[in-house]
Formats: structure tokens, sequence, C-alpha cells
């Protein structure tokens, strides 16, 4: 049963000053009777998110409240936002048993719009720590890699396709130092494509991605498991040189993202980041694992090269093999050293002397 109401109550354009959560921030007013709105941490196409403090549970924890404004302008296309909004939440909270994704806290409609709260995650997203820090080293985004690709295996598992991975979406958890992957993607882009079948609405309105870490896939509106690796692909490379992708040039002939100069890797883990950011979706990874799989395999090759022979070989190979080398079975082996040990036996033994015979002696 859909627990949405479906009343038609605002299918305008938020804005601020007429926003009821904008108007509470910094008062002691509650929200719902048990949020106490703080500030406004962002705004986007599908609403604004506000930082609360939740003031029913013990220790008043801090908490994430996005509120989803959909673009539509029909009562079937609002209704329809409803039930998409309350399936994508339950995906949300099954995808919240995760360490490293925000847990899904609540979800309800109120006033003709759709609020979505999250648990709130202290720290710094890395395009933050870029900015401040400088880029990163080879090592680095190499123990980046090991903690992000099991949340996209986790995503796989689940059938869930972020869409929206980015510097910007990925926080460090200032308590632990663990990553966590925020804002997803899938609740955006069921709301914005609820009016899909009208002849009113244009493709572009659909795409939910930033540009230059969504692959061209996405762009068609035909995201699979591997766009994820493609936008983790382009964080690592950003992460590398500093550089947003569409500040890289690309090769006019493949139309590839030219990186390489301006990061220093070595060749074998370039070989894998250009195979997590290729065009065509024959030529990069398609799952996690392969990822996980080639990093492991780039992380043993010292380890390989040093149990190979680097000695050149020796162009000198002999004609024909010796007598003495002359491969002889075991049985005559044995055979041949048993003779020799009664040869020697025999030698050793004394010769026996003959005694005199009287038994033809006559008296």
């Amino acid at each position: 049963m859909n627990r949405f109401s479906g009343n038609i109550t605002n299918l305008h354009q938020y804005n601020l000053q007429q926003n009821q959560l904008a108007q509470m921030c910094g008062s002691k007013q509650l929200f719902c009777d048990r949020y106490e709105i703080l500030r406004i941490l962002g705004r986007g196409g599908f609403g604004i998110t506000f930082l609360a403090q939740d003031a029913v549970l013990p220790g008043n924890p801090l908490c994430v409240i996005k509120q989803l404004c959909p673009k539509v302008a029909s009562p079937k296309s609002w209704q329809n936002a409803c039930q998409r909004f309350e399936k994508e939440a339950k995906t949300l909270a099954k995808l919240g048993s995760h360490s490293q994704i925000p847990m899904l806290l609540n979800y309800f409609e109120g006033d003709g719009e759709l609020y979505l709260v999250q648990e709130y995650v202290r720290g710094c997203t890395l395009a933050r720590e870029v900015r401040r820090d400088g880029t990163k080293q080879e090592a680095e985004i190499k123990q980046f890699l090991r903690e992000l690709l099991p949340i996209l295996q986790y995503l796989y598992q689940n059938q869930v396709i972020h869409r929206d991975i980015k510097p910007q979406n990925l926080v460090r958890c200032a308590d632990d130092r663990r990553i966590v992957l925020i804002d997803f993607g899938a609740v955006k882009e069921k709301l914005t494509d609820v009016g899909i079948n009208s002849l009113n609405q244009n493709a572009h309105t659909n795409f939910v991605g930033t540009m230059g870490f969504a692959p061209p896939e996405q762009f068609s509106l035909r995201p699979v498991y591997a766009s994820d690796i493609y936008a983790l692909g382009m964080t690592c490379i950003y992460l590398l040189t500093g550089k947003a992708p569409l500040e890289l040039e690309n090769d006019s002939q493949t139309g590839e993202i030219c990186w390489r100069k301006y990061a220093n890797v070595s060749d074998n883990f370039a070989k894998i980041l250009s195979k997590m950011v290729k065009i065509s979706l024959d030529e990069r990874f398609q799952k996690p694992q392969d990822v996980i799989r080639a990093l492991n395999v780039e992380t043993d090759l010292p380890n390989l090269s040093d149990c190979l022979t680097t000695k050149p070989l020796s162009n000198k190979f002999p004609t024909k093999v010796e007598t003495s080398e002359k491969y002889t079975p075991s049985v005559a082996r044995t055979a041949i050293a048993i003779r020799e040990w009664k040869a020697k036996l025999k030698q050793k033994q004394p010769k026996r002397q003959l005694k005199p015979d009287y038994s033809g002696v006559s008296n």
C-alpha cells in the first residue's frame, strides 16, 4: 500500500523565501515536532539539503534532511514521484546497513513535499582534501580503490547503480577516516524521469550525473554497472592530477581522455586506470571484482619478477650428448652397482692353500 497521499500542493520550483525549512533555520521551532533545522547544506535540481538535529532521540544526534522537489506538471506525474520515491527509499534503507553508506532514518510526505532523513557523516569531501592538501600519490590511490571497490561490489550485488560518483560525493569521516559514499543518484533519477512518457519532456532533463565523470552511455540514459567504474576511474585521475575531467584534453582519434602526462604513476597502474575510463563498454572493466583482481595482480608483479631469471641465456648449445652423460635407467644402475660390489668382495677374499692328499700313499 502506498503510504503517500499523492495530493498536489506544490508542483512549482522551490525558492528559499517560500521554503518552510529554510525559514526555520537557526530557530528553536521543530519541524514535524522532531527536527531542529540548523542550516542549509546544499541545493540542487532535486531540492534542498538541510543539517538538522533530532530532538527526540537520546543525545540529539545530527542528521541530514533532503527535501525532494521534483519538477512535475501533472497529478499523475506527482503520484508516480511518490510511488518511486517510496521504492527508492526502501532500497536506500537496505543499502544503509553498510558502514560506508549513510543510514536512511526516515522518509515521509509533508505539505505536498517529499522528505528523506539520513545519517549525518561528519568529515571532509575528497574534493576539498585535494584543494587543501594537494594531489595524491599512487600508493594513496591504490588504497582509495581498495576502500571504494568493495562498496561498488556491494551496490552491484544489490542491483543498484549510483550514477554520480565524484570527489564531492565521497566524504572522509572525521572520526575513523573511513570513506563514505553519499548522495545516491538513483533517487534523483527516479524522481526526474517520472514524466519520461510525456511528449513535452526533453530527454536531457532525465540525465543524472556530473559532466566529465559520467560515461557516454549515461548520457544516452542507459547506465550500467560499469558506468560507476568509469566515474570511479575519473575520480582517481582527479585525485592524482587535481584536474577535473573537462579540464583534460581528449585524443583526437580515439576520444579517450589524455591524463597520463599529468600523473606520476607506474605503467601497470596506468593501464588499470585507463581501462576503467575506456569510452567503449567492451574495453572497460565490467564489474568491480574485475578491477580488484587486476589490482591484486599488479601488486604481485614485483614479487613475481624476483622469481624470474633475468640473466640472458647462452647461445652455445652442445651439438651432441657426451657418453658419460648418457641416461641410464635406475634398474640398470642398480645391476651395475651389484656386479661392482661382488667383484670388489671377491678381490678381498684370500686364496685358499691346497693340502696334500695322503689317501693314495703306500706304507
